[in-house]
This record gives structure tokens, sequence and C-alpha cells, in this order.
């Protein structure tokens, strides 16, 4: 089996990333881009995006599958089902101190279930105009800032990313 043959990583690291966070008592929070094969409460979608809190406690049945993570979480008091294909996902991180993993986007026209087992055809690299925005998660410990310098200020009209709870 060569590398194009092999599975797509990502649910694997899902899954390895939400077990590291319950273990050490955090809430695991994945960060998905919504399109059509999303199934959301659309109401909550913000940007294209939405962050979802996937811990026991705010979920039932839930699934990390190789294709879908899919459960069960009341929003605003109603029961919802929730299915996630796993390359929509963008990132999943502990609530507590922003670690975690973030992933490249879906490339734009790939369908929910990637050709050749889970790997994604080559894509050519884009232009500024068209490239993704890039998503860094860091941990966040007020202990901690005043060892490190102060970070480079964004340029005029330069919009840094951040993920977004939505809740």
């Amino acid at each position: 089996m060569n590398a194009l043959d092999a599975t797509s990583t990502r649910p694997y690291l899902i899954r390895a990333l939400y077990e590291w966070c319950t273990d050490n008592g955090f809430t695991p929070y994945i960060a998905v881009l919504v399109d059509e094969s999303v199934q959301v409460p659309r109401e909550y979608v913000k940007d294209g995006e939405i962050v979802l809190n996937v811990s026991f406690d705010a979920t039932s049945a839930l699934k990390l599958g190789n294709d879908f993570i899919e459960f069960k979480a009341r929003f605003a008091g109603t029961a919802r089902e929730i299915l996630v294909p796993i390359s929509r996902v963008i990132a999943i991180y502990a609530r507590e101190n922003g670690q975690g993993m973030a992933f490249p986007s879906p490339v734009a026209g790939a369908g929910v279930a990637a050709p050749s087992a889970g790997v994604l055809p080559p894509v050519e690299a884009p232009d500024e105009k068209t490239a993704p925005k890039v998503l860094q998660l860091a941990p966040v410990n007020p202990e901690e800032e005043g060892d490190d310098p102060e970070p480079p200020k964004p340029g005029a009209g330069a919009a840094r990313p951040a993920l977004k709870r939505v809740k």
C-alpha cells in the first residue's frame, strides 16, 4: 500500500485529540466549515462556521467515525441531530486552554467523500486573493504573557483569524 492508497489521517487525529481532551478533563470543541453537506442548526452558523461542544456532557450518542461525526445535542432546549462530514472539521481543541489542532480547509468543489479512499487530490497553490485564511491555535496562559515579546501588530486592513465560540 502506498501513500495515495492510505485513508485520511484526519478522523484518527480528531479521535486522538478528543481522547486527550477528555483524559485531561478538558472540554473538546470542533470548528466546522458549514456547507450543504453539514447538518447543524443554521441559526447558530456565523460567517460560514460553527463551533460545537462535543464533550460527553453536551452530546448524546456521539460517534466519531471515519467519514462523519454524528451526535444529538440540545440547542436552546431543543434536541437536534448533528451530522458533520470529517472533511468539514477545520479544528479540534480544548476550550480551557486552546490547545488542539487545525486542519487545512476543504478544497472547493470537493464532495462529502474524498476521492481514492479519503486522500484529497493535489491542488495548485492559490494566489493571495483566493488563499484560505490560516487558523492558528496557541495556548493561552496568563502567567506566561510577560515572558514573550509582544507579537507584531497586523498591517492596515489585515484581519486576524480566530475561532469563534457559538453557544
